[in-house]
């Protein structure tokens, strides 16, 4: 499973937020691959070869680009994987979201192989039971519907559901609904102590949400392109 990251003009904004992203989350793209879309810039967006290797450097694991201009140089060469030239300091300022995240099809000859740690787990129908606590470094991934976790989802645990997502516990690891492009999708957990909570690829991580939410009952749910989050009696 890849995720598709989309760069934006003009590119030192973008890549100023994207900055800000990865620092209040910077394990959310460890060992994931990743595939760079160049659609969104223009004709004659100046050091794109730049651009690709500065999201390397970052740790960003880019298997493959799209929608590259042919007049780019070095356009030949980034089809395959491209690896960090040096170790830079993740960092930056800036408020605005870092793009979308959305699911490579899965018929796509670039998609990369799902994490090692996949937690088994049966799916009947449109929703998925698991009826045991999901251990840090366990992903649970159910693209069909929704996700019903009965005990608790650990630190660096994540859970993947093309619907809803239920946490009859705590959530202290990634939950991200509405995989599939469900913008009705919802997040509701009994205890909100998450690292990052993403719904049809808009995320928000622990630092952009009201401290007074911490360990509440809370739900989560798009409202347009705006992720709100709120307690629940």
């Amino acid at each position: 499973m890849a995720l598709v990251l989309a760069p934006e003009p003009p590119v030192q904004a973008w890549l100023a937020a994207f900055d800000a992203q990865i620092a209040h989350a910077p394990s959310f793209f460890d060992s994931r691959p990743v595939i760079l879309d160049l659609g969104l810039l223009p004709p004659q967006q100046p050091d794109v070869a730049q651009l690709i290797q500065g999201l390397a450097d970052r740790g960003i694991r880019i298997i493959g680009t799209e929608g590259a201009h042919p007049s780019w140089p070095g356009i030949a060469k980034w089809g395959g994987p491209i690896g960090p030239a040096s170790n830079t300091a993740r960092g930056g300022a800036g408020r605005s979201p870092a793009g979308r995240l959305v699911p490579l099809p899965e018929d796509s000859p670039a998609s990369g192989t799902a994490p090692s740690h996949t937690a088994p787990a049966a799916a009947e129908g449109p929703t998925m039971l698991v009826e045991h606590a999901v251990r840090s470094g366990q992903q649970i991934v159910h693209e069909a519907g929704d996700v019903t976790v009965l005990g608790s989802v650990a630190w660096g645990a994540e859970i993947i559901a093309g619907g809803s997502i239920h946490i009859y516990g705590a959530l202290r690891g990634r939950a991200i609904a509405g995989f599939c492009g469900n913008k009705r999708a919802r997040i509701f957990c009994r205890r909100l102590e998450a690292e990052l909570l993403a719904i049809d690829g808009l995320y928000r991580t622990a630092e952009e949400w009201d401290a007074g939410l911490h360990g509440l009952p809370a739900q989560a749910w798009l409202d347009g392109e705006t992720m709100v989050l709120a307690a629940m009696d």
